[in-house]
């Protein structure tokens, strides 16, 4: 990694970490290859139009990102959502946000760790998936406890490997279509296989925005990054493109090489899971295949230790302002990590990881209710843009500070919509626990560090 020359923060957080480090972590939590495990699913359900699937994806949580872009120059705090809403619409609202982008940040570790130890489980049967789930969990806290910037090295050399991994798929598949041609119509990932359907997509999208989960925990690293602010919101929107270009790329190539059709899939959600693997290892062949799931097992173990990072700072943010205990509140000084939040969001990641990894349904039950958090974190995000700026500050630029956030609102509320209702109900029930503990707290509380109710709110002011 790039050398920076690391400063003390008032938190006790350090400054160690420069643009690239922070897209590092974002890639990471995100996975490059991050379809893989959703392909068939999304393949059936858009009728094989999975490439415009990711267009759209990309489109949506762009709307986002730079929602995000926008809050983290005027309120640059590592609590990322929870810090925003608090600035932009108040306490209680920034509560609710902290606690419904917790539900996301510890649960899609959860998620990255029993793909990890399913993966690891189909190369060496003779160890339990939920014994590598485990392990995957110990190895990567033991990093993320040593320092940010030793996790972001190896995370660096991990990320650059899942990009190999990526590129040699990409190079034998262009290969194979090249000698074989395509199995479906060329155009066919963008237009369907049959009749295109706006809805079949958008149902499409509450899947694939699950892809894209990650990115947003740049925004946590804000207050361990040199050049704060205007570095965060560079590698925040960075990030995100990159990760559409990718996607958009593998699921074509992936799309065009698919044997069975869409209709064909729909009809076998038992086949729908291994799509990928399948029309890696028909189209190409089995060293291929074994290729992309070792990746696929070391990058998804990856990817938890990215995420376990930012739940850890989240908790931490909120305990050191009062929304959760304090004692989780405190940074080790010679690490300069939240050593007592990171363990804390270990040990819950690890119950739930584990727990799945010993249900047949295990998988089923986590990927059904991680987006309904983050989503709903994410209105609260761009409803603080519009009450930050455009309400607090009058600001006169309507297209930044009303427009995108105000049609952001719109594009998650239909993705939501179109959610599982299992990912509803678990929303729900989060949410309305999560109101629970604010009433019995109160409205008010501590207002941390740089606090939400100055008109700087520790940033800068809002561009008009």
């Amino acid at each position: 990694m790039s050398p920076v020359n690391e400063q003390a923060t008032p938190s006790g957080l350090r400054r160690s970490l420069g643009v690239r480090d922070l897209m590092v972590y974002g890639l990471l939590f995100i996975a490059p290859m991050a379809p893989v495990g959703v392909f068939g699913v999304l393949d059936a359900k858009s009728h094989g139009a999975v490439a415009t699937v990711y267009l759209a994806a990309t489109v949506a949580m762009g709307l986002t990102a730079f929602s995000y872009a926008q809050m983290v120059r005027a309120v640059p705090q590592t609590g990322s959502v929870f810090a925003y809403a608090r600035a932009g619409l108040g306490e209680g609202p920034g509560f609710i946000a902290g606690w419904m982008a917790m539900l996301d940040y510890l649960l899609i570790p959860a998620v990255a760790y029993l793909f990890s130890g399913i993966a690891l489980h189909s190369l060496v049967p003779g160890v339990s998936r939920w014994l590598w789930t485990a392990i995957a969990v110990v190895v990567t806290t033991a990093l993320n406890l040593v320092g940010v910037r030793t996790a972001a090295v190896v995370g660096f050399a991990v990320l650059a490997m899942e990009i190999a991994v990526l590129l040699a798929f990409m190079a034998a598949t262009v290969v194979a279509l090249a000698q074989d041609g395509a199995r479906r119509g060329w155009d066919t990932p963008f237009t369907a296989v049959g009749d295109f359907s706006l809805t079949a997509v958008v149902s499409a999208v509450s899947v694939a925005v699950l892809s894209y989960l990650g990115f947003d925990a740049i925004a946590t690293f804000v207050e361990e990054t040199v050049g704060a602010s205007a570095a965060v919101a560079r590698a925040v929107l960075w990030c995100l493109a990159l990760a559409g270009v990718l996607f958009v790329a593998q699921t074509y190539l992936a799309a065009v090489l698919e044997p069975m059709s869409p209709q064909q899939l729909a009809a076998d959600p038992a086949a729908q899971g291994s799509a990928f693997y399948d029309t890696v290892e028909s189209g190409v062949g089995h060293w291929l295949h074994v290729l992309v799931a070792a990746g696929k097992a070391i990058g998804a173990a990856f990817a938890a230790l990215a995420g376990q990072a930012a739940a850890g700072r989240l908790v931490f943010a909120m305990s050191r302002d009062g929304r959760l205990p304090r004692v989780l509140g405190t940074v080790d000084p010679a690490s300069a990590v939240p050593r007592r939040a990171l363990l804390a969001a270990a040990v819950i990641t690890m119950a739930a990881a584990v727990w799945a990894a010993n249900r047949d349904d295990g998988l089923d039950q986590l990927t059904s209710v991680v987006n309904v958090g983050a989503l709903t974190a994410f209105a609260l995000l761009h409803a603080s843009v519009i009450g930050w700026y455009t309400v607090r500050h009058g600001s006169r630029d309507r297209l930044r500070h009303l427009v995108v956030p105000a049609l952001g609102i719109a594009v998650i509320g239909a993705v939501v919509y179109e959610a599982s209702t299992t990912a509803q109900l678990v929303g729900l029930t989060w949410l309305a626990v999560g109101l629970v503990v604010l009433g019995v707290q109160g409205s008010t509380g501590s207002t941390g560090p740089g606090g939400s109710h100055g008109s700087g709110a520790g940033g800068v002011g809002p561009r008009r």
